[in-house]
């Protein structure tokens, strides 16, 4: 039984967990896109920027918020000897700019005659009462401004998070095939450097017995030189584009991952990218209406919109109606009855300010500021509609590149095996074979680099067309 649970823990221990095993997997794109998703510092920026508009939209609501008040006096010497407490509830409302308030007001003693107001009955005296706006402030004023406009504020935020979302999903992809096409190229050159010692042994064989002449042997020696040049600037390129690639590539606290060598996708996983292009005739008029910054623009309209709206109103007369409702309590109280009676009233005030060149100018200024946003969007249509056509143009472009590199790889191969096999049957010459070679690796070399400017073009396709799926914006 000991040997059998030792076996257990044994095989338990030598077990790799599924972290490790995951840390060894070659690195996939979906990897890169949700750790820049969740952990890169400018998206997190952008969500702290929302949650401070998201602020300012309660900020605005409490314009509408309950407000009780309470007041009272009395008089601790003197002829009269009245005290009176006051309080109340007040609440704005939206429609007709209208605001509803109740009051509460309770005496006892004389107060001199400019402070008849001041008498209640015994029980008290309770007003209720509402307020409109006619002109002035009927269909727009400070208040519900401000919670609109923080509104639309609100959702530029979410816009504004959006795009910042697509321009670092597409910078992380970027980065991504960039580290691979570099891996690739030092692994073609460290394939072209191997080539080259093995073949020094063999030269090495025979020159000693004299079947060629030591000038191949040095000739060889060059070729390692020149390749070892090639393999460390790769090296070079590779570590400098790991580095590029863990700006996007985090860990759970949020720091930058440098990914290891050794989670470079294999050379035959490096294939034609698979999605199509994208029809020439493609829907400009739905892929500009899901463009965050045309929506932002937009709400910019909107926003500006309700500040001409402002500015109109104020320079409206103002004409308020209040009626209110007044029920007296208990007994008859110092006052005399002329307070003991439930009264109905009906108010309005009218005013017309004479100069009103500061409103005029905040209208002409928000007017001014309209007619801007709307030559702006049309200038931001315009030119996402071109940049649409040249990204499809410049993917369809990149495919095809890609496609000849391929063919290129495939020939420049066929010449390099035929001529090695010419070159070890005494029929060709040394420094043919060293170029057919080397024509072969720049072709791999070559590839690579179609490789990844078509993965970039796909990659700019899919956030010119708002593809949220395509760059994991969506789970």
């Amino acid at each position: 039984m000991l040997r059998r649970t030792l076996l257990i823990l044994w095989c338990f221990l030598c077990t790799p967990s599924q972290a490790q095993m995951a840390a060894s997997d070659p690195l996939q794109p979906d990897e890169v896109l949700a750790s820049s998703a969740e952990h890169f510092p400018g998206i997190l920026e952008s969500m702290a920027q929302r949650r401070v508009a998201e602020g300012r939209v309660t900020e605005a609501q409490g314009a509408f918020d309950l407000v009780f008040s309470a007041d009272s006096f009395g008089r601790v010497d003197g002829f009269y000897d009245g005290t009176t407490v006051e309080g109340g509830a007040r609440k704005a409302l939206r429609p007709l700019g209208a605001s509803i308030y109740s009051k509460y007001s309770v005496s006892d003693g004389r107060f001199p005659i400019y402070e008849d107001q001041y008498f209640t009955n015994n029980g008290g005296d309770l007003k209720v009462g509402v307020l409109f706006s006619l002109l002035r402030d009927r269909d727009i004023d400070a208040r519900r401004f401000a919670e609109t406009d923080s509104e639309l504020a609100l959702g530029q935020a979410d816009l504004e998070l959006l795009l910042t979302r697509i321009g670092v999903q597409q910078r992380a992809l970027a980065a991504y095939w960039h580290w691979v096409a570099m891996g690739q190229q030092l692994a073609v050159y460290r394939d072209l450097l191997d080539i080259a010692l093995t073949r020094e042994k063999a030269l090495e064989v025979e020159v000693r017995t004299g079947r060629r002449a030591e000038i191949f042997l040095t000739e060889n020696r060059q070729n390692i030189t020149r390749r070892q040049t090639l393999v460390t600037q790769a090296e070079r390129d590779f570590r400098v584009a790991a580095n590029q690639l863990a700006f996007f590539l985090r860990d759970d606290d949020g720091q930058p991952r440098v990914p290891d060598a050794e989670r470079l996708p294999a050379s035959d996983a490096v294939k034609d990218v698979s999605e199509p292009a994208g029809a020439p005739d493609m829907d400009v008029g739905s892929i500009l209406s899901k463009r965050p910054e045309l929506n932002i623009v937009e709400t910019a309209m909107r926003r500006a919109a309700r500040e001409v709206a402002l500015s109109e109103n104020n320079l409206l007369p103002r004409l308020d109606l209040n009626f209110e409702l007044a029920e007296p309590f208990g007994s008859i109280g110092e006052g005399g009855p002329s307070r003991d009676t439930r009264d109905a009233i009906v108010g309005f005030t009218f005013s017309v300010p004479l100069e009103q060149r500061a409103a005029k100018g905040r209208l002409s200024q928000a007017r001014a500021k309209l007619d801007a946003l709307e030559q702006e969007r049309r200038q931001l249509e315009d030119r996402i509609e071109l940049e649409l056509r040249n990204i499809l143009l410049e993917l369809n472009v990149a495919r095809r590149l890609m496609q000849l590199a391929a063919l290129e790889v495939e020939q420049s191969e066929t010449m390099r095996k035929a001529e090695q096999r010419r070159f070890e049957q005494g029929a060709s010459d040394f420094f043919v074979v060293n170029v057919r070679e080397e024509t072969a690796a720049d072709a791999r070399v070559r590839y690579y680099d179609a490789y990844r400017a078509a993965q970039l073009a796909q990659a700019e396709f899919h956030a010119a067309t708002v593809n949220l799926e395509r760059l994991g914006l969506v789970r």
